[in-house]
């Protein structure tokens, strides 16, 4: 028991440290994620202001500031906590010899790092695009991915508006996309980090970009407005649930843009009876269950 206590101590005291050196820029720039998520917002925000699609919506638009804190919450705050839960099954699965060695499906050690990272890219985005599918579809893991939905006003902030407990599903199914790929570098990671990072503020940002023909590779606003449009077609749980490529919902058929105006309701129905606050959004799902 001492030796998993210890882990999560000690993953617990270096994500912290990490974090707060970051903040004192006393980390390599490119690994800097507290200040690379704040200029990726800014810049988007940024476009937002200036070429906002949904003209009559604020700047700060509604909950703009509750999803603020949601982004260092979720991104910050949550992964510090969570960071010592994982060192400790780290530990246990290397007691039942499960390593990432013995999961590997690809060798890419000797792979070209371009090979490597849109590998890791790919895989990394299919498993958040299934893990996504699931939380529409089953009525348990959607009473916690409302928390997304509820929000009324699209912008920047809202990719990062969840409840914490899909971490928890989140991470260890990338987790496990990312031992399938035996060789693969971590330290190149940062690179995908800070890609789907930007993609994913500007699919929730209020602008207007469909990327032409690309737009069957890469997800974007358009697509992704109407993931969380009020309405849905009829006997489905959901649509274009792709998070950083689209391609992924033409190949299963998951696809749906009717128009692109940008002035459809989005939310859920009985959103109006969800709360609105920080912590009953995060009580949400284990204390009520409404549909």
């Amino acid at each position: 028991m001492n030796t998993y206590l210890d882990a999560f101590a000690n993953a617990f005291i270096g994500t912290l440290d990490w974090t707060w050196k970051s903040i004192l820029f006393e980390v390599p720039w490119y690994t800097n994620y507290f200040w690379g998520l704040i200029a990726i917002s800014l810049f988007v925000w940024g476009l937002e202001i200036a070429f906002p699609w949904r003209k009559n919506q604020s700047i700060f638009r509604k909950d703009f500031w509750l999803d603020a804190f949601y982004m260092f919450f979720n991104f910050f705050a949550f992964s510090i906590v969570i960071s010592g839960v994982y060192e400790m099954l780290g530990i246990l699965f290397g007691e039942f010899n499960v390593t990432a060695k013995s999961l590997a499906l690809i060798n890419m050690s000797n792979w070209p790092a371009w090979a490597q990272l849109l590998v890791f890219f790919v895989i990394l985005d299919f498993v958040q695009w299934f893990t996504h599918v699931l939380l529409h579809r089953y009525e348990f893991l959607w009473q916690f991915h409302k928390v997304h939905h509820s929000v009324k006003e699209m912008g920047f902030a809202a990719h990062l508006r969840y409840h914490w407990m899909e971490n928890v599903l989140y991470k260890p199914l990338k987790t496990f996309g990312v031992m399938i790929i035996g060789g693969f570098e971590p330290e190149q990671a940062y690179i995908v980090h800070f890609i789907t990072i930007a993609i994913g503020h500007l699919n929730h940002a209020n602008v207007k970009i469909s990327w032409g023909v690309f737009k069957y590779i890469f997800n974007n606003p358009v697509m992704h407005l109407y993931h969380h449009a009020y309405n849905l077609p009829e006997g489905r749980y959901g649509m274009n649930y792709g998070i950083s490529l689209s391609l992924w919902d033409y190949i299963f058929k998951t696809d749906y843009v009717p128009e692109d105006s940008g002035t459809i309701e989005i939310g859920f129905k009985g959103d109006d009876q969800f709360p609105q606050d920080f912590v009953g959004q995060n009580l949400f799902g284990f204390v009520k269950k409404s549909k």
